[in-house]
């Protein structure tokens, strides 16, 4: 029986090494594309590795021409809000010329079909509206901006050449892999559970709050978390869709309820009965102030159902993982 390989950019990365071994359990052979700038050489453990930059097209297409995969899973980019804002040219260079040159090998390698990791973050600020796949996209930061132009190259790629996507725009992930096999880590960590857990060890000295001016009830943004495991399950569902010939679809993934950041703390405490340490700070730009999901969609078209996004769930599973060691040994 020919290997079912599938391209995984960025899985030696959080999502992208969850999406490799999801992908080895359904059958597939995830061959991992990844830089190693954020990304971990000991995370990558249900495939190959072969080493390169998404700008370096002479290296993708060796890759391409090697496998021969049936798709692509594209998780590999710059993700950080904060850092997109001051440095917006990385953004511009990584994401969006990386994706071009990896879209134009795929149409090379007469590979056509791609699902890819997008972000909420291209619907911008629209406070007190249920998130859907038909809202406006109106990004406010350079990240958002950078993942709405791939959104926006597929297309066109689609039109022109018969490529075919399926696009997941995401809300903020969380959790680790239920066996602790993998999980959560980056550098510099900039996602709030890692934080937590972080200073709750003392490998940080305090968690910063940023921002706590914002209108909620507490003062601190919402977010809506969904468990890293449900994530790439419907990341599994979308690869199916497309080798089933369904064609390209967008899906928002989320649970459609938001935990303010003091609210995960207090879950945070409670699910490891311990402090804190925590300081507050101002709001960071390009910070909305409520991003929460409707994903009917994904849960009527693809069967996908979020059963380990609970939030005590998801701190539990990454808190387990957080003790049992990391990349870093």
């Amino acid at each position: 029986m020919k290997t079912r390989n599938i391209l995984v950019t960025g899985g030696a990365g959080y999502i992208g090494s969850h999406a490799c071994k999801a992908l080895k359990q359904a059958g597939f052979c995830p061959v991992t594309y990844d830089n190693l700038s954020t990304g971990w050489a000991d995370a990558v453990k249900f495939g190959p590795l072969e080493q390169g930059d998404l700008t370096d097209r002479v290296r993708l297409d060796q890759v391409f021409e090697k496998y021969q995969p049936l798709a692509v899973m594209h998780f590999g980019g710059l993700s950080d809000v904060a850092q997109s804002m001051r440095e917006p040219g990385r953004y511009w260079h990584d994401n969006v010329a990386g994706s071009l040159a990896l879209i134009e090998a795929m149409v090379a390698a007469d590979c056509k079909n791609m699902v890819f990791s997008s972000t909420c973050a291209t619907y911008g600020e629209q406070d007190g509206v249920m998130l859907d796949e038909t809202c406006v996209q109106q990004p406010i930061n350079a990240y958002g901006s950078s993942k709405k132009a791939i959104e926006d190259m597929l297309g066109n790629f689609a039109a022109s050449d018969g490529m075919t996507n399926v696009i997941f725009r995401y809300f903020n992930v969380a959790g680790a892999d239920p066996e602790a096999e993998i999980g959560e880590f980056h550098r510099p960590e900039t996602h709030l559970v890692p934080l937590i857990l972080d200073s709750i060890i003392g490998r940080r000295d305090a968690l910063t709050i940023f921002g706590t001016d914002y209108d909620t009830p507490d003062g601190t943004c919402i977010r809506d978390y969904v468990h890293v495991s449900d994530l790439v399950d419907a990341h599994i569902l979308g690869l199916e869709w497309l080798l089933a010939g369904k064609g390209g679809r967008v899906f928002n993934l989320g649970t459609g309820s938001g935990f303010s950041v003091k609210e995960v703390m207090d879950q945070a405490g409670s699910v490891t009965n311990r402090e804190i340490p925590h300081v507050l700070g101002l709001r960071r730009a390009g910070d909305c102030t409520k991003l929460v999901s409707a994903s009917q969609r994904a849960k009527a078209e693809l069967g996908w159902s979020p059963d380990r996004s609970d939030m005590a769930q998801m701190i539990g599973d990454a808190w387990r993982w957080h003790q049992s060691g990391h990349y870093e040994g």
